[in-house]
């Protein structure tokens, strides 16, 4: 699951409140081990999203760097060629 958490530092544009939130809702289902959880242990899985998700945007807007910021359409066309690579068939 956590393989789908991407890095959002650093980015031009920067990354968005959807895209911090996602990030959050993979890292919780992860260390929760639920996809969806139950009625019971819902409001406590929001509770986490939200919770992570304010840290996590709180750490973006902190974070300093003299690297210059990385184009989102270019990294993901590498991700795209790197994953072509990996499961293309010799």
């Amino acid at each position: 699951m956590c393989k789908n958490i991407k890095p959002l530092f650093n980015f031009e544009p920067p990354a968005t409140e959807a895209e911090i939130r996602a990030a959050s809702l993979q890292f919780v289902r992860k260390v929760s081990g639920f996809n969806n959880p139950s009625r019971a242990n819902e409001a406590a899985f929001l509770a986490a999203v939200d919770a992570i998700a304010s840290i996590s945007g709180d750490l973006l807007r902190t974070l300093e760097t003299n690297a210059p910021p990385k184009d989102r359409a270019e990294e993901a066309a590498k991700a795209r060629a790197r994953a072509t690579r990996r499961f293309s068939t010799h």
